[in-house]
């Protein structure tokens, strides 16, 4: 396919009547029609999730404090690497690390719901990420930049500074918008720790197959 998109799922009706589209097409998309499709987000079958303007407050296996859902913690002596799409404890930061060696190979995406809002800033955030650690860092000076940067300050959709706000919605009030930082920063800190996992497994690393995606750009954005 070279001049249009692939087939995917029917938008959920929270997208259907968004104004915001970056060209004059039915679907959102962050670049140019490619050749194949993305990977996008398992979660758009759950049409019932709350959201702030369009980004979804999806559930979170965490212990950080904040306004997500908070889903049941992995068995003992479970890696975060290990969990499924069929396990009840699967949540969105699993699946952002778990598309993101793939996704950010590529430089379109088109919005389908969402989660797919979910799955492009998670890509983005772990980028940043990946350029915070550097390749002679041991495992506790990478988790202390990790961290750090994870609760550094950082936009959100409707702030004149974040990257994304032709296809992200901004929150209708001050109220949603503190509810929305307060939600993604513990997205950021969840990415954070469990991307550490996987560049120091075993405590070694950090992982150069991991580290060789640090040049990559999702979509050339950063965020």
């Amino acid at each position: 396919m070279t001049s249009s998109c692939p087939t995917a799922p029917p938008a959920p009706p929270s997208d259907s009547a968004t104004s915001l589209t970056l060209f004059p097409t039915p679907r959102q998309f962050l670049c140019q029609p490619s050749t194949m499709p993305a990977y996008h987000s398992i979660f758009l079958e759950d049409r019932d999730v709350p959201v702030i303007g369009n980004f979804p407050i999806l559930p979170l296996r965490t212990r950080t404090r904040g306004p997500a859902y908070t889903l049941p913690a992995l068995p003992p002596n479970t890696p975060d690497v290990d969990v499924t799409p069929e396990n009840e404890s699967y949540d969105c930061v699993d699946e952002i690390l778990s598309l993101f060696r793939a996704n950010v190979l590529f430089r379109n995406f088109e919005i389908n719901g969402p989660a797919d809002r979910m799955l492009i800033y998670g890509t983005l955030f772990v980028s940043e990420c990946l350029g915070k650690v550097k390749p002679t860092m041991n495992a506790r000076e990478a988790e202390k930049a990790l961290i750090n940067a994870a609760l550094e300050s950082f936009a959100v959709p409707g702030d004149v500074s974040f990257p994304l706000n032709q296809a992200f919605e901004p929150p209708r009030d001050r109220q949603d918008a503190e509810s929305l930082r307060a939600y993604i920063s513990q997205v950021r800190q969840e990415i954070a720790v469990r991307l550490h996992a996987r560049l120091y497994p075993g405590g070694e690393g950090p992982s150069k197959f991991w580290l060789s995606f640090t040049k990559r750009k999702f979509m050339g954005k950063s965020l």
